[in-house]
């Protein structure tokens, strides 16, 4: 199982995981530079770190074809680490963010992915569209003529050329055509050499320069848990996404440990904390790619254009892998969700639209994820609320009165539950029937407690019947209404 499992994941797909894999490694380059550059270090510690996380996610990772490198979002996070203690301190983060990723991959973190919510997934992934989008901007910042009719050419080609043939992946020969055009025609266009220095040697082991003690922990601590948070969720998100482009599943545990593992590797070769990249991903599955062999080469072509043909690397003309992204940005976002607004309940749009909002305004996609995520159960629980009903049913001697409850009980429904009882009612007996009602938390059981004790307290009998398993567990353990002492307790309220 395992051996084929190998051969599918590895050799299955070897023409087309060659061909996206060198897209790929051409659309990192200026994106690890840009990266490195906002977490105020030189462009080879993006460059090493994106090599590094991609090859060693290729055996490791829990999804096939999906790309890891060196990201924005975990840039961010680096920049008052680099400013106040330098690089060996960010090295030495990266090391144990890999430790945490780790952790939660045996933790089995991953499966809490199950409560992100379509309409959270649909608002990350139109949110990253538009922040890829916008990045591509500042290249257009006092641009001529030649940069924009480089970009409209190179999406021409993006977009015609699969008409006319699919064997080669058409933003590969946009670069290579570009890249000719602006050599040939010496056009003034900024080129990847602009953006910095390209390394032109092999990364070397780089034990991290600092003080091993606890203080030198607790500095490097909170971005290390930082960055291990945000790399996973983001990770795992992007993962989610190619699981339904590609229409097959992923591992997200062995997902976390992957990066994980990734980032130690990346630390000890100085590189910078990286995660999954879901620009280059789609821009992996959409060029063909779909196995780990694209993954893996991928990283091991950026280091090849970098050291071997770095003076070439450097011709390439910006507003090709400008036209690469806005490419990926079209196809990123679902344009389908526009037309959903009105067919879907209004909750999940509001759920897609604050996770956009959130995403976009603040540049924090866990900040973003976290408030849909929030939504959404703020929505679930408010729509399980309504779906407690109380009925009663008085027996033929007009004495005993039975409650019937059915639904869920809990802190959403509490309040609406102790409503539906008329404790004034003269009759000698109450019962409370909740074989069809679960109770789920302190609330509830409180709530419970409140019924029974303000029936007792208008003096009738009361009882209890049907309390399930788990419900009669959490009554035993957090009840009052039978134990010692509750009538006074309610006395005093």
């Amino acid at each position: 199982m395992f051996s084929k499992n190998y051969s599918q994941e590895w050799f299955s797909n070897i023409r087309a995981d060659l061909l996206a894999g060198l897209v790929v490694a051409l659309a990192l380059i200026p994106e690890a530079i840009a990266f490195s550059i906002i977490a105020g270090v030189d462009p080879k510690v993006g460059l090493y770190a994106s090599f590094c996380i991609a090859v060693v996610t290729a055996f490791f990772g829990g999804r096939p074809a999906m790309i890891s490198a060196a990201t924005g979002a975990m840039a961010l996070l680096m920049v008052t680490l680099v400013k106040e203690h330098g690089l060996q301190y960010l090295l030495a983060a990266t090391l144990l963010t890999g430790v945490f990723q780790i952790i939660a991959g045996i933790a089995r973190i991953g499966d809490v992915m199950r409560f992100v919510s379509k309409s959270v997934m649909t608002g990350f992934v139109n949110a990253l569209a538009i922040l890829i989008f916008m990045a591509q901007l500042p290249e257009f910042k006092g641009a001529g003529i030649a940069m924009y009719a480089m970009v409209a050419g190179a999406l021409a080609i993006i977009y015609l050329l699969p008409r006319v043939t699919k064997a080669v992946p058409s933003p590969l020969v946009a670069i290579i055509v570009m890249t000719i055009i602006a050599i040939v025609f010496k056009l003034d266009v900024r080129r990847v050499g602009d953006l910095g220095d390209l390394p032109d040697a092999l990364p070397i082991f780089l034990w991290p320069q600092v003080s091993w003690s606890l203080e030198t922990l607790w500095i490097v601590l909170p971005y290390s848990a930082g960055l291990a948070c945000v790399g996973l969720l983001e990770s795992l998100l992007t993962a989610q996404i190619v699981d339904e482009m590609t229409d097959t599943p992923s591992d997200k545990n062995r997902e976390c440990s992957g990066q994980g593992i990734a980032n130690i590797v990346a630390g000890l070769f100085g590189g910078m904390a990286g995660c999954a990249m879901i620009g280059q991903s789609v821009i992996n599955v959409r060029s063909g790619g779909r196995g780990r062999l694209s993954t893996f080469v991928a990283g091991l072509f950026l280091l090849i254009l970098l050291v071997v043909l770095g003076p070439w690397v450097k011709q390439i003309p910006m507003p090709a892998l400008v036209a690469v992204m806005i490419m990926v940005s079209i196809g990123t976002f679902s344009w389908v969700s526009f037309s959903n607004m009105s067919l879907h309940p209004k909750s999940s749009s509001l759920v897609m639209i604050s996770t956009v909002l959130v995403v976009v305004l603040t540049h924090n996609l866990a900040l973003g994820v976290g408030v849909g995520v929030l939504l959404s159960a703020l929505s679930f629980a408010r729509k399980v609320a309504h779906f407690l009903r109380v009925s009663s049913a008085l027996d033929e001697a007009g004495g005993c009165r039975t409650y019937t409850i059915v639904g869920q009980l809990f802190f959403a429904s509490a309040a609406g539950f102790v409503r539906e009882f008329d404790f004034k009612e003269t009759v000698a007996k109450v019962r409370l029937d909740v074989t069809h009602a679960h109770l789920w938390d302190l609330t509830a059981v409180a709530s419970l407690d409140k019924v029974v004790l303000k029936f007792r307290r208008e003096g009738k009998e009361v009882e209890v019947l049907g309390l399930n398993e788990a419900s009669a567990t959490i009554v035993d353990r957090l009840g009052t209404h039978d134990k010692p002492g509750a009538m006074d307790d309610i006395l005093t309220h």
